[in-house]
Order: C-alpha cells, then structure tokens, then sequence
C-alpha cells in the first residue's frame, strides 16, 4: 500500500539533491575561471597592465645584441624597448602614450608585428625622439676590432725619415674611410735638424722616453715622460729641440669623419 504523504517528502529529497549538484557545477566553473585568469597573469603580467620595472640586466641585454642578424621589425622592437626602459616606463604606460594596446605594444618589441608609420611615430614621440632618429638607432653596426702585433707594425717613410727619425704605423685596416693614424715615434740627437708637419684633422702626442721642446706656430711647449699635448694639426708643428740622448712618443692624428 502506497503512502501519500511519502510522495512530497521524496520529491523534496530529489529537489534537494539536484541544487547540491548543480550548486558544486556553478562553483567548479567559477573556481576553474579563477584559476585561468591566475595562470594568465603568471604567463603574461604585462598585458595585465601590471608590469614590473626593468633591471640592470635587462638593459645591457638590450645594449649587446647584435642588429646585424636581426630583421629590421626586430631592430625596431630593440630600439623602442631600450628606449622605454631607459625612460623607466612599463609596458603599459607606453602603450597608453603612444594610443596602443600592450599587446599590440609587446608584440612589436619582440619582432612579431610591423607597426604602422604613424604607430612608430606616436611610439617615437613617447619615448622622446623623431620618427627619423627612431630609424636611424636601427642602422646595423658592425663591430670590429684589430690586433697588430709587434713584428706586423709597418715602419712607414714621413717627412722625418729623411732625418733619422723612425715612424712605425700602429693600425691600418680602417675601412673606406680614413679615420685616424697612430704612430709610434722615436728619434734621436745624431738628427742634425727637425721637420715641420701640417696637416688636416687634431694631433695627439703621449710622451714616452725623453723630453723635447715641441714647436706649435710661434710658441714652444716643453714636453716630458708622461704629458700629453693635443693640437690643430694645421698649424705648422715639429719638433724644435731634443733635450735627451733618446726620444720616444706616441703621435695620433684624428681626422675628420
């Protein structure tokens, strides 16, 4: 024999059961959310907006790389992040300068997106700089460096060779264009007399051994081990007197570039 009052009481009991669950589902998918939204702050703070500041390391990182492999997007994301960290700004404060997401923003700084002319040129004017300078820290630079050893340094014929003076040239790969010329000088008192010199660009003398009144135009410089004497090579110049059995001297003349 059925009871009827046993019908509410059970139904009440299914009723019960079928919000427990569907309340554990709501909370399932709310803790499932949170927990996304926590592992995409962790993957990417900056496109939050809360971005952390730049340390020492993350600039010099920025300083070495090297343009000459990297595409010109690439060099473009270097210069603008070098150039926000240097302004100590975040992702985000740039972006809103410059009216761009910090998405849009990250992705240009790794290379991944070509920004716009008038992009570049609102991210240029945020930074500080023209459009024009904005490219012109993109130029690839080619690093070199040269090593001349003591038996490969050439021994070249100056005015003074004639005298007895000697002149071994210190460098000579310099490119296309001349730069600069360093020497190294030694003479003696068995020279019976001392050229002049005149020529473009500054001259840069470093006494090593001896001393040496120096002529410059009208005047007379006295010069010792370890003065360094610096002047237009235009005027005419030269040695005037030896004070010392044995002269010695590095003679650097800098073009202009």
């Amino acid at each position: 024999m059925i009871s009827f009052e046993a019908i509410p009481i059970a139904a009440a009991q299914n009723l019960r059961r079928k919000t427990n669950r569907s309340k554990l589902r709501v909370a399932g998918r709310e803790n499932g959310r949170a927990m996304t939204r926590e592992k995409s702050k962790r993957r990417t703070p900056e496109a939050s907006g809360v971005t952390k500041r730049a340390t020492k390391s993350d600039k010099e990182d920025l300083y070495n790389t090297d343009f000459a492999t990297l595409s010109l997007e690439q060099r473009i994301g270097v210069v603008i992040k070098r150039r926000r960290l240097e302004a100590n700004l975040t992702l985000a404060e740039l972006s809103a300068g410059a009216d761009l997401s910090s998405a849009m923003l990250s992705r240009i700084e790794n290379g991944m997106a070509k920004a716009s002319l008038d992009a570049l040129e609102r991210l240029a004017g945020a930074v500080g700089i023209g459009l024009g300078d904005l490219f012109k820290e993109t130029e690839s630079k080619q690093a070199s460096a040269q090593l001349v050893k003591r038996d490969e340094q050439m021994e070249v014929v100056r005015v003074g060779t004639k005298y007895g003076h000697t002149y071994r040239l210190l460098a000579y790969d310099r490119g296309p264009t001349k730069l600069f010329e360093p020497f190294f000088i030694q003479m003696d008192k068995k020279s019976e007399s001392y050229p002049r010199f005149s020529h473009p660009g500054t001259e840069f003398i470093y006494m090593l051994q001896g001393r040496m009144e120096y002529r410059f135009g009208d005047k007379t410089y006295l010069v010792e081990p370890g003065d360094a004497f610096t002047f237009s090579g235009e005027v005419v110049h030269g040695p005037e007197k030896l004070l010392d059995e044995k002269i010695r001297f590095l003679a650097i003349i800098i073009y202009q570039s």
